[in-house]
This record gives C-alpha cells, sequence and structure tokens, in this order.
C-alpha cells in the first residue's frame, strides 16, 4: 500500500476535516505532506529498529517499523482533528518538520 494511500484512510477517518479538505481542494497537498512525513518516520524507524532488534528478516524489520510510523502519526492526527477543525498547511508543514523518531 502506498504511503498517500494510509494517510488517507487516516485522514478519512475524520469526515468532517475530510470534508473540508475536499471542499478548499487541499486535500492533494495535505496528503503529499503527511506522505512524506510517513515515509521518512518509516525509514527512521527501520534504522532505529535494524540496530540491535530480534526482528529476523528485512520484511518483519519494515513492518514493525511501519507500525510504529503509522501510530505516530494516528496519533498526531487524532490529536489534530480533535478540535473539529480543518486541517490546514500550517499544521501539516509543523508536521513534517516535527522531530524524528529516535535514532
Amino acid at each position: 500500500m502506498h504511503y498517500k494511500t494510509m494517510v488517507l484512510e487516516l485522514i478519512q477517518q475524520h469526515p468532517q476535516t475530510y470534508r473540508q479538505l475536499c471542499k478548499t481542494r487541499t486535500l492533494l497537498p495535505t496528503l503529499e505532506l503527511y506522505a512524506q512525513r510517513l515515509k521518512a518516520s518509516h525509514e527512521a524507524w527501520k534504522n532505529c529498529l535494524s540496530q540491535g532488534t530480534l526482528v529476523s528478516t528485512p520484511s518483519q524489520l519494515a513492518s514493525e517499523a511501519l507500525e510504529f510510523a503509522l501510530k505516530e502519526l494516528e496519533t498526531f492526527l487524532e490529536v489534530r482533528f480533535h478540535d473539529s477543525q480543518p486541517l490546514s498547511l500550517e499544521a501539516a508543514m509543523a508536521f513534517i518538520r516535527g522531530p524524528d523518531p529516535p535514532a
């Protein structure tokens, strides 16, 4: 599954925000920004987990890293959308500039 698809599924869990993003034509830029951040987080988690993990195969490592990265994004979106405010481009940029997982 592609990063944008995963991000879209997470955003669609918040129908009001999803509708607002569609209405303001900011859904695609928002998806692209969060997908970039998700990919970077996924890569960082893979690097972190590969340093002394008991995971035996690269696919297991990638899967576990993606779970951590998705959970981070999901938590961020839950907090962000809890206010029932539409997602702003500024919020997306702040997330992208946010801290990386532990190295």
